[in-house]
């Protein structure tokens, strides 16, 4: 998202959804402008969306600009008042797609011309193939250019906890795009979705889909390589310097060689990195072994890559992450060595809590609760609240009256 697609690309998708507005299957926002048309000085509107970034206080939303070519980064508060009929399941390029509370129809908004594009409720399939409302309130979606009409959009969506992916385009209702893939990491990508997967050293493609057999409908464009163990290695896809990267995250070795049931994950870990070739007729990965005045922000949910040098708190050549034991971790691709961070920050043991919140947080700790929704849709810091002990009752509750706000209709499904 802070590293956004190429220029052809995104005049192209705010033609479609422009075209979208004239023909119909798009209404107006409560703003001004269309997606794609000039503002008065000039400057396409809509051209720096893919930089802008929403903090974690989703109620009274604040956009930070990360990695401008003004080298500077901004924030504005910008009020939207459908948050608070809506929840927010995905960010595609800036653009912002929503799920409402009560009805589970999705719409995708542009939060600065405040245009919109409504698709149907989920709420039939939810019934047929999903089934679990936790997996509806962890839900991710991105947009993608539509494979069936070269004037629109589609929105695919996934569950950390259902084995479905599912995508429809506007006015059209929800059809099962794929069964039996536990998606792990997405990544939008020129139009397109891919995506690493459970259990699998596999990259795939989600959307569009090719369907020459009942069981062939995704299209696997590579395979993580063959020293990264799938047990015990996490894949991640995320998009920087217009490449898209396969970031392969495992636990270092003990210094004497032993062998991989010797593990240690508080000590180090090892990041590679790999660009995925796209153009070649054989998708290949390349190693690359330095990403410049970059760092990646690396989640199962969401991926970012900014620049070191307009953000100096930022250390360059790096990749953050985060582990169950250890919020925040950063591995410096140029050294090969991995620090922990944030730990002086923990307010609890997992039991009780040692000290008050730790203030002010830096932009590492934003970065990375950005990147984890379950904990920022809830108006929490990642570093403190990736673990709720239950002696946090008053907090659990406040967190239980907000999933109650979701209300999936009740709808009667016939067997065929």
């Amino acid at each position: 998202m802070a590293e956004g697609l190429s220029m052809e690309y995104e005049e192209e998708v705010a033609k479609k959804v422009w075209r979208g507005m004239r023909s119909g299957v798009a209404s107006a926002g409560c703003g001004g402008g269309v997606y794609a048309r000039r503002s008065q000085s000039g400057r396409r509107g809509g051209k720096h969306r893919k930089y802008w970034l929403l903090s974690r206080k989703a109620a009274s939303v604040r956009l930070s600009r990360l990695g401008t070519r003004r080298r500077r980064s901004k924030r504005l508060r910008v009020p939207l008042p459908e948050l608070r009929r809506h929840i927010i399941i995905g960010f595609t390029d800036g653009l912002v797609i929503l799920m409402h509370k009560t009805t589970t129809a999705v719409r995708v908004l542009h939060p600065f011309t405040r245009d919109v594009v409504d698709f149907q409720p989920l709420a039939t399939l939810y019934h047929q193939v999903v089934r679990q409302k936790a997996s509806l309130l962890d839900m991710n979606a991105a947009v993608c250019s539509s494979a069936s009409s070269a004037d629109s959009i589609t929105v695919v969506v996934w569950f950390p906890y259902t084995d479905v992916v599912l995508a429809a385009d506007p006015g059209s209702d929800w059809e099962v795009l794929h069964r039996g893939f536990y998606v792990c990491c997405a990544l939008p990508f020129q139009g397109r979705l891919y995506a690493t997967l459970s259990c699998s050293s596999e990259i795939v493609q989600l959307y569009p889909s090719r369907r020459n057999g009942p069981q062939e409908n995704s299209v696997v464009i590579a395979h993580a390589p063959h020293s990264a163990d799938r047990k015990v290695c996490n894949f991640y896809l995320v998009e920087s310097g217009g490449r898209m990267l396969l970031a392969v995250r495992q636990p270092a070795p003990y210094a004497n060689g032993s062998e991989w049931n010797a593990l240690d994950w508080s000590r180090r870990i090892v990041c590679r990195l790999y660009a995925v070739d796209l153009n070649s007729q054989r998708y290949k990965l390349i190693p690359v072994k330095s990403i410049g005045d970059r760092a990646l922000f690396l989640s199962g949910d969401r991926c970012l890559s900014v620049s070191a040098s307009d953000l100096p708190s930022l250390s360059s050549n790096s990749i953050y992450s985060t582990l169950p034991q250890y919020p925040i971790l950063v591995y410096s691709l140029g050294t090969g060595l991995s620090e922990r961070l944030a730990d002086s920050c923990q307010i609890h043991d997992k039991k009780d809590r040692i000290r008050p919140s730790v203030r002010p947080f830096t932009i590492v700790d934003h970065l990375i609760t950005y990147c984890n929704p379950r904990v920022w849709s809830k108006g929490l810091m990642f570093h403190e609240y990736h673990y709720i002990p239950q002696s946090f009752e008053e907090l659990i509750k406040k967190i239980r009256a907000q999933e109650r706000e979701l209300r999936i209709p009740c709808i009667a499904v016939h067997s065929r």
